[in-house]
């Protein structure tokens, strides 16, 4: 195992840290985690020692613009990266290969990268219970590939699928929003990534801001915060032939 490796994690509703972590742990004795969907992450540099897992959920076949910002303040300095994108069951498309070209405009070693299973954050019956104890032991196995690769000083990039130029993806057109059950508590303001929610009143949210990344309905306390039902209804109907089908994590060394 590696002494430490440090995981770049955008993971708005918990699955795409739950995915992530189930490799890094099994990666390195240390695991650090950078948070980049706080709105005050830092800026990180790293050097050629560092061992880096950059992870994030896929949007449309795309990884969240907000998530590339926010990557694009970190300098990799010749570490070496692990990517993983990670989705709810239909198809990550260009996710990972955008990731892994990010990271390298960066300056980043990408010597493996992975498309992981995690409950879909919408439609839960897709993916439902991913990643699961047959994920955990695939990722192991992964595990002790990447860190051999590793050691043996390899460096050669992974040949992920995908398109370039990527598919195009301007998000959904709609935004959850507050129902009765609302006590202006403000968690979901607090921890929204994109800050598209009112401090002082959540039931106003910047539509020009939210990427419907769902933190805001995982974090309410009083379940209060949700998308408008005809689009859950829509979304579960167009998913549904997905959600028949188990689908595996794609890894590449």
């Amino acid at each position: 195992m590696l002494d430490k490796i440090t995981v770049l994690l955008f993971s708005p509703t918990g699955g795409t840290q739950r995915a992530a972590m189930l490799l890094a742990e099994r990666l390195a004795h240390t695991v650090q985690q950078v948070d980049l969907s706080r709105p005050d992450c830092a800026p990180h540099a790293f050097d050629a020692d560092d061992v880096v897992l950059a992870a994030g959920p896929v949007f449309g076949g795309r990884i969240p613009a907000l998530m590339a910002e926010r990557l694009r303040q970190c300098q990799g300095n010749g570490a070496r990266a692990i990517t993983a994108a990670v989705y709810g069951g239909r198809a990550y498309e260009d996710a990972l290969i955008e990731l892994d070209d990010l990271l390298a405009v960066q300056g980043f070693r990408v010597v493996a990268a992975a498309a992981l299973l995690a409950e879909h954050s919408i439609v839960r019956t897709l993916a439902a219970g991913r990643p699961d104890a047959q994920d955990a032991a695939q990722l192991a196995d992964f595990a002790v590939r990447i860190a051999d690769k590793l050691a043996q000083g390899g460096t050669d990039a992974p040949h992920a699928p995908g398109n370039r130029p990527y598919k195009e993806w301007s998000g959904m057109p709609v935004t959850p929003a507050a129902s009765d059950a609302c006590v202006a508590c403000g968690t979901c303001a607090r921890q929204c990534p994109a800050q598209a929610i009112a401090p002082d009143n959540p039931h106003q949210t910047d539509a020009s801001k939210c990427i419907t990344c769902m933190r805001c309905v995982a974090v309410c306390p009083q379940n209060a915060r949700a998308l408008p039902p005809q689009v859950t209804q829509m979304l579960g109907e167009k998913l549904a032939p997905f959600a028949a089908v188990r689908q595996e994590n794609e890894l590449y060394l």
